[in-house]
């Protein structure tokens, strides 16, 4: 039997991977292609369907700095089909750091996690 909770960190690890490395079609590979997804970036109105949330990353990868991810605080859960990641995202972007709280919500499709929702919300300072 397999570890699905196992399987869903690991789909989760590659949406962070793809971001890391702005790899648009890593990024594509990650999300399911429905129009019930939706992305929330910090500071963005919410996106709903794929359309809209691949634009939104084909910008975000437009920047100038690297970006590097830190996660802490992650919690998996699977549930059925549904799988969910909360974490806190440490960002590195250029000369700026910020952190970010993160909902990564999961369907599995065909044995494969499939991400239909990124929610971030950034966390003020202290």
């Amino acid at each position: 039997m397999p570890d699905l909770e196992q399987e869903l960190e690991d789909a989760n690890a590659a949406f962070y991977a793809a971001f890391e490395d702005r790899d648009l079609d890593a990024m594509s590979e990650v999300w399911l292609h429905e129009d019930h997804v939706a992305c929330t970036h910090p500071g963005w109105a919410s996106l709903r369907g794929w359309p809209a949330v691949a634009a939104s990353w084909f910008a975000l990868f437009q920047g100038d700095h690297p970006m590097q991810f830190i996660l802490t605080n992650v919690a998996a859960t699977v549930r059925g089909d549904t799988g969910w990641v909360s974490l806190d995202e440490n960002l590195i972007a250029g000369p700026q750091a910020q952190t970010v709280a993160a909902v990564n919500l999961f369907e599995r499709v065909d044995g494969r996690w499939r991400l239909v929702l990124h929610l971030g919300s950034g966390i003020a300072p202290d």
